[in-house]
């Protein structure tokens, strides 16, 4: 072996052995190691140079400081050496180190400032330009990695980088920007503006055009890497860019958009002033074309080829595209503006839609597409739904026809870009506004068979069309698709025998909607199904060696087939049946097979399943065995399907086998897999009566169970209800329930449920009821108390009670009762009881309000159910005696009580709000502050989740109401603030117009005012009597982050949440959570008062408790240090956090404290927030 080949090998070994954690070298070892790898860099070998250069980076974590430090050296002196092989390996070297350097260590900061100022004397080398070149490269890589521990250097560094801006070479001048790039995020501000306002001098000198456009790119640049920084300079900078923008020079004015969109994308805030400035620069300069006439006929355009027009020279087309770029970067950061568009930008990209460029012509179908993404958005925005869906269908569909006019003819373009642009466009627009393009489909039908059929486009252009011809059929009627049916099944059936599995799969699920279509047709008479769907269909699912997205949708689509048109399958049904049990068999395709044999089951056509359905209710019944969920779930749907719709062919003995994988799915631990397990027995019990024996042994005792669990609620209990009526309507023997005895072990939601149960089996049996009551009573009487209390009450809301006498003095007797919980089981029963017969229980329950004061509260907990429970039309007669009691009870002493007479007042303003409302906000004014906190609650009661007649009125008097928040008393300001977050959690739109004036008295709330800050001696205990304020008005502020964000000043936000880092625990709880929530809604605004927001986190993190505090103190820091972190965690999730100084600092410190560093990863382990946002090695 020669000397060569033997250095070669020995350098690879080292490079493997190196590459392994378990290398430990000692110092004598260390300095050998590096002087040898310093020597092969100069190797007259290149294979072996690149090996050592992959040495040096797993090397530089493996040796100690000094090392390093040689290593770096030697480097940086190579690398200004006169031989260009052993300059540019240096170079990979330094490169290669860089990337290794540690982060958090004083070692890697020494190296990297030794590396930065041999870099500062390479840049002054002005006569090497290739010198030059790869220290501005390092320099770019040295800064984007460790820019926070060249703080130092900063200064020098941009004063060596500027004059590079005007360097003859362009090269060099690009380079200089990337590394400026790098620099702007974690330099100071003064350094910042000293940047910005070198650009701007140099600008304003009106220096020559090619340097104009470097210090354009430059400023384009620092404002995308420094993001929110250059906000506060756009005021100088704008018009200057704007000016440019009138220099003959394309490549200058492409450079002033860009600038333009990096402004808006990362300062949409302070861009608000320059919108329609830069808006109709856009407009100009987007149709800025001067090589090229586009007054000629259309039909002259489609005659001509795009070849004749091609000039090389000409770069007004970057122009164009810059400028569509801008629009969209408008459209897509500015939803509060979208309205407007409609109006201005939108017909501007629509006139573009006949663009010659293809790339441009891409990016107008591209903007247009995200104006109809962003619509969607808009109208699912709470505040913009009613407006912007007026505008929307009123303007946009008006626009339909020309978009349609223009698309069709490009549908059928060569250029395959085009299409594709056509395609995706025509599909949001498809999505936004379902049924737009019904009457255009003739139009579009042509072009989507020409990109089906066209043998030289490529696979993705057909699977766009697919995709476009999926999205038309699922959003327009089949009728719109009749005339076309014999042209567009040949072509989608040939692309489901196509050889590419995801051509195959998109064709598959077209197909599978041309069935529902064809189905539909033929029951109208429109049009019969060709056989040529099922062979080609049944082709790809008897296919054992394809892909299993394609096998999944063949056996989908096949159900489809079988589900529609299964009475023209004639004798291959049962084929089909047979593989449809092989697949259910198979455990990569069962889950598909268990939904497909779902829908074949609950078929209109009563297709036969005979042959095969003792064998699938085998195979479906141990799937109920099986751990996976949506399997689980799929099979239960699927056999209450066959249940349902076949229950005569189903054998006893098929039943048995389901019955008993059943009782173990009945279990609180899943209470959705439980309830459709229970849907299917009450299937089984009306379907099959035979069962009833088995099921009542079997499963009975695991749903009593069920019962007595505290979690038992909505859905599950209401299956639970209809399971056990029907085994009562069922008249089988054997069956019964009793009650078991009051146990303290059972929660009050297990009575709630029981009694719901004692009045559903009540309602099955109305003969018995009778004695039910009198059984009910007698127990009230005796024992359990709880539940046959809140059973009457229950069993009277169905109204099978009537005026009875005796239960109201059982009820009266309950309320004198010791127990809490059997007054307040007599308050539900005494509610329930009035719900059912309101004219014999209303009056009753109003004159014991007024004249059992110590009942008061019990009984007005029983109006409220009436209220909430009744229905208006029932409610009308007795509002005036109803509305008149609250008001006389409104002032009353007990605070609970008034809370429950506003929660009544606001109820029952829902009955008639148009009347109530006006008198709810007269008394407003009227009365004295506990009268005003009382109405004010009242109309948070008024506020509800979903669409209600009362929102308009409110709309019109929330601001009225709003006014509270500047009342004098502090009880009603606290109330008016639990009001507003009510507002603006359940119904946005109510407040979002009024954020301008109500802000400034919610942040006035978040102040700490020391006049309520008193001390309670002996024990000069301190007391704050605006904490409930506070607290109330930083709630609100968290929940408009979620549902009002657009109407916030995040900057101003922001400046009261740094306030409250510094307040009370419970007020700091929050502020971590909504620092958190910002971190993620609004990343440019936190970064920007970064170094401000990380001080109160550090302190928080930092803080131990007293010795000798009590363990709930301690509980309490641990608890607040852990919220704090989490913060922290989201901080660091938001990408280039770390180039800001203070937070690469506190980074550092987490760390290097092992106390912290166990709380930030269990804080990651438990939330996964900002999982990826520090490496702890």
């Amino acid at each position: 072996i020669s000397g060569a080949d033997k250095t070669f090998m020995a350098t690879n070994d080292l490079m493997l052995e190196l590459q392994k954690d378990s290398i430990k070298l000692d110092e004598d070892s260390e300095r050998r190691v590096v002087a040898m790898l310093l020597k092969l860099l100069e190797d007259k070998n290149g294979e072996v140079q690149n090996l050592a250069v992959k040495c040096l980076a797993p090397l530089v974590s493996k040796v100690k400081e000094p090392q390093v430090e040689a290593m770096v050296e030697s480097l940086c002196s190579n690398m200004m050496s006169d031989k260009e092989q052993l300059r540019d390996i240096s170079s990979m070297g330094l490169k290669a180190v860089i990337t290794e350097l540690p982060l958090s260590s004083s070692g890697g900061a020494s190296v990297s400032k030794m590396i930065t100022s041999q870099l500062i004397g390479a840049l002054g080398k002005q006569e090497d330009v290739a010198l030059q070149l790869e220290a501005l490269d390092i320099l770019s890589d040295m800064l984007g990695r460790l820019s926070g521990a060249l703080v130092s250097f900063h200064g020098s560094l941009l004063s060596s980088l500027l004059p590079q801006l005007t360097s003859p070479r362009m090269a060099v001048r690009k380079r200089s920007i990337m590394a400026l790039g790098h620099l702007v995020p974690c330099c100071s501000p003064a350094l910042f503006s000293q940047l910005t306002e070198h650009l701007m001098t140099e600008l304003a000198k009106g220096p020559p055009t090619s340097v104009a456009r470097t210090y354009i790119q430059c400023l384009a640049t620092i404002s995308r890497e420094g993001g929110h920084r250059v906000g506060e300079h756009l005021q100088k900078v704008i018009p200057m860019v704007v000016k440019f923008t009138s220099v003959e020079d394309d490549e200058l004015r492409e450079h002033c958009f860009q600038a333009f969109e990096a402004f808006i994308r990362r300062c949409p805030k302070e861009m608000s002033p320059h919108v329609t400035t830069v808006t109709q620069l856009c407009f100009k300069f987007m149709t800025y074309d001067p090589n090229y006439n586009y007054d000629g006929s259309e039909e002259e355009e489609d005659e001509k080829s795009d070849d004749e027009y091609s000039d090389d020279d000409d770069m007004s087309w970057k122009v164009r595209r810059s400028a569509v770029k801008c629009l969209e970067a408008l459209i897509s950061t500015r939803l509060d503006l979208l309205l407007s568009f409609y109006s201005t930008i939108c017909p501007a990209l629509l006139a573009r839609f006949k663009e010659r460029e293809e790339n441009v012509r891409a990016d107008v179908f591209a903007a247009f597409s995200t104006l109809l993404r962003q619509s969607r958005v808009g109208s699912s925005h709470p505040g913009l739904i009613a407006e912007f869906l007026t505008v929307f269908t009123e303007d946009v569909l008006l626009q339909v026809p020309g978009i349609v006019k223009v698309l069709h003819r490009q549908l059928k373009d060569k250029s395959i870009k085009s299409r594709q642009g056509c395609f995706g466009l025509l599909s949001e627009l498809a999505h936004t506004v379902p049924g737009a393009l019904e009457e255009h489909i003739p139009a579009l039908v042509p072009g989507i068979l020409f990109s089906l059929t066209d043998r030289s486009a490529s696979s993705n252009m057909k699977i766009d069309a697919l995709c476009f011809l999926h999205v038309l059929l699922i959003s327009h009627p089949p009728q719109a698709f009749q005339p076309h049916m014999q042209v567009l099944l040949p072509a989608v059936l040939a692309c489901v025998e196509d050889t590419f599995y995801k051509i195959m799969s998109e064709a598959l699920l077209v197909t599978q909607q041309l069935c529902a279509s064809l189905c539909f047709l033929f029951l109208i008479k429109l049009c019969p199904p060709p056989p040529q769907v099922f062979s080609v269909t049944m082709k790809r699912l008897k296919a054992t060696d394809i892909d299993q997205e394609v096998k999944e949708r063949a056996i989908s689509c096949m159900g489809h087939l079988v589900c529609h048109l299964g009475d023209h399958l004639g004798a291959e049904l049962q084929g089909v049946l047979a593989i449809f049990l092989e697949r259910l068999k198979n455990e990569i395709t069962r889950l598909s097979a268990v939904r497909t044999l779902s829908l074949i089951a609950a078929s209109s056509l009563k297709i036969d399943l005979s042959s095969i359905l003792d064998e699938t209710l085998s195979v479906l019944a141990s799937f109920l065995r099986k751990n996976q969920r949506a399997l689980k779930l799929s099979t239960l749907a699927c056999l209450t399907s066959l249940v349902t719709h076949h229950a005569a062919s189903i054998k006893p003995a098929a039943l048995e086998a389901m019955l008993n994988e059943l009782p173990p799915l009945v279990d609180e631990s899943d209470m959705h897999t439980s309830q459709v397990s229970i849907a299917l027995l009450t299937c089984m019990s009306k379907a099959c009566p035979s069962s009833l024996a088995k099921i009542s042994s079997l499963v009975l005792p695991g749903i009593f169970r069920l019962i007595h669990s505290p979690l038992l609620q909505g859905g599950a209990l209401a299956a639970i209800l209809d399971f056990l009526q029907s085994l009562v309507l069922s008249k089988a023997s054997s069956l019964g329930y009793s009650p078991p005895p009051e146990s303290s072990a059972l929660h009050r939601q297990s009575y709630v449920s029981a009694a719901r149960c004692v009045a559903a089996l009540a309602s099955a049996s109305p003969k018995e009821s009778p004695a039910t009551v009198a059984g009910l009573i007698q127990q009230v009487c005796i024992s359990a108390r709880v539940l046959a209390l809140l059973s009457l009450g229950e069993v009277g809301r169905s109204g099978s009670l009537g005026g009875c006498k005796e239960v109201q003095g059982v009820i009266l007797e309950a309320f004198s009762s010791t127990s809490e919980e059997v007054k307040t089981a007599a308050s539900c029963a005494l509610g329930g009881m009035a719900v059912g017969s309101l004219s014999d229980y209303l009056p009753f329950v109003l004159k014991e309000i007024s004249a059992q004061p110590r009942r008061q509260y019990l009984l007005l907990h029983s109006l409220k159910d009436v209220i909430s429970a009744s229905p208006a039309c029932s409610l009308s007669p007795h509002v005036e005696s109803i509305w008149s009691l609250l008001f006389q009870h409104c002032e009353c002493q007990e605070e609970g009580s008034r809370n429950l007479v506003a929660e009544c007042l606001g109820k029952l303003t829902l009955v008639d709000p148009a009347v109530l409302l006006p008198r709810l906000k007269q008394q407003l004014r009227a009365g004295s502050p506990v009268v005003r906190g009382t109405v004010v609650t009242a109309v948070k009661f008024t506020i509800v989740d979903h669409p209600a007649p009362i929102d308009t009125l409110l709309r019109d008097c929330m601001g009225d109401f709003l006014k509270s928040l500047q009342d004098d008393d502090i009880t009603v300001r606290r109330v008016a603030l639990v009001m507003f977050n009510s507002a603006a959690h359940n119904k946005p739109s109510l407040i979002r117009g009024l954020l301008g004036s109500v802000l400034p008295h919610l942040y006035r709330e978040t102040q700490i005012r020391k006049d309520l800050i008193r001390e309670v001696r002996p024990f000069k205990h301190r007391v704050d009597d605006g904490l409930d304020v506070r607290k109330a008005a930083f709630e609100c502020m968290y929940t408009l982050l979620d549902s009002c964000l657009d109407g916030l000043d995040v900057l101003q936000f922001l400046d009261h949440v740094e306030e409250g880092l510094k307040d009370h625990y419970d007020i700091r709880m929050l502020t971590f959570l909504m620092l958190a929530r910002l971190a993620s809604l609004s990343p440019a605004a936190v970064l920007q008062r970064l170094d401000r927001l990380v001080e109160p986190l550090k302190a928080t993190c930092t803080t131990k408790v007293k010795a000798g505090s009590v363990k709930q103190e301690f509980e309490k820091q641990e608890e607040l240090r852990r919220s704090a972190m989490r913060a922290v965690a989201a901080l660091l999730a938001v990408p280039e956090v770390e180039r800001s100084p203070v937070m690469a600092d506190f980074a550092n410190q987490i760390r290097s404290n092992a106390d912290m560093a166990s709380i930030y990863q269990s804080v990651q382990g438990g939330d996964g927030g900002g999982a990826e946002g520090m490496d702890m090695s």
